[in-house]
């Protein structure tokens, strides 16, 4: 007989309801040596914020691991732990099984404690992805994983990643006279990827903080479910993009308002759009991508032709996939007609 599997209770975590319900206490603040305009750092405080005083933070090294820890202090109010750069999926399963087993042995009070683990696009969708997908199958352990996505490498200097755009200026795709357009890789689909290859993870979502109140409401439906979940948000990053640091909120909303950044949710398997994308998704009219690139000097090199073959695969996302901006395959016309044979018998019957 196959024992039945012990999952621990939860906090209860409402959903904010406005920015004047939001508590005023702080877990993540002031002495961070981030740059400034820095929007990770903002993620970090709306996420520690959401989350609340009973939570465990562990950190994959990365930007958010380097500039929040130096020389015996931190900007953690909560407990963190330092882990290494692949391994966040790995961390977060050992912390809850930890505390888990602590609870089971009278060691520690019995109380729902949140369990983050973040992790940088590098630390996440490149080299701690297997880590993370491992983690996602554990039903029996409650965490978070949340990956702060800057686009590159950024804590070594603004390397490629998986999770840098097409055609972008990095130290490891600089545009020359040979070759204008050095990285053709398109954007990897993480949050899609996650949640349609591991069923019983029961939350999975994307963030921009630039829409704070719809961010820290994520975090905390995603401690609130139970199970392993994840995050995926998309961080503007004055360095490793090329921007007045005055114009990370712009980028994240536009971003968003582009259709280049989709706000979904998937919640025990359902997909939902909220925000600005589900008005997209419901036919309002994105703005231009060239709005977006051309406000970041890592696109300084693009001519017209690359920003309408950007737009072109940004249409493509939202016009030809199965699920616009989430689930990027289309279906084949034998299986159109297979669901407009069934849709007719459906009438029939009926």
């Amino acid at each position: 007989m196959t024992k039945a599997l012990t999952v621990l209770p939860t906090q209860n975590l409402e959903p904010f309801k406005g920015v004047k319900k939001i508590a005023l206490e702080e877990y993540f603040t002031s002495g961070h040596r981030t740059c400034q305009g820095c929007e990770s750092a903002l993620v970090m405080k709306l996420m520690a914020k959401a989350a609340g005083p009973r939570t465990v933070i562990l950190g994959a090294t990365g930007c958010m691991y380097v500039a929040n820890t130096t020389y015996y202090s931190t900007s953690w109010v909560v407990p963190w732990m330092h882990t290494q750069l692949g391994a966040a999926g790995s961390a977060a399963v050992g912390t809850a099984a930890g505390l888990k087993a602590l609870m089971r042995k009278n060691r520690i009070k019995q109380e729902p404690i949140n369990v983050i683990a973040f992790c940088g696009d590098g630390g996440g969708a490149d080299m701690g992805l297997s880590s993370i997908s491992a983690a996602l199958t554990y039903p029996e352990y409650n965490f978070l994983i949340l990956m702060y996505d800057n686009e590159s490498y950024a804590n070594t200097d603004i390397q490629l990643s998986s999770m840098t755009p097409y055609g972008a200026n990095t130290t490891f795709s600089p545009p020359g006279k040979a070759r204008r357009i050095l990285h053709k890789r398109w954007k990897k689909n993480v949050a899609g990827m996650l949640a349609a290859g591991h069923p019983e993870c029961r939350y999975v979502a994307t963030v921009d903080a630039s829409y704070a109140l719809e961010m820290m409401n994520r975090v905390r439906k995603a401690l609130t479910i139970g199970g392993p979940t994840f995050i995926h948000s998309l961080d503007p990053c004055p360095k490793g993009w090329d921007y007045d640091p005055i114009q990370s909120h712009d980028l994240g909303e536009l971003a968003v308002e582009t259709g280049v950044w989709p706000l979904f949710e998937v919640e025990d398997g359902v997909l939902k759009f909220y925000g600005k994308s589900k008005s997209i998704a419901q036919g309002r009219k994105r703005k231009p991508v060239r709005e977006y690139l051309l406000r970041q000097g890592r696109f300084a090199h693009f001519t017209d032709e690359d920003i309408e073959y950007f737009q072109k695969k940004i249409d493509q996302m939202w016009e030809r996939w199965l699920i616009p901006g989430a689930v990027c395959i289309a279906m084949s016309d034998d299986i159109k007609k297979a669901l407009a044979k069934s849709e007719v018998e459906l009438a029939t019957a009926n």
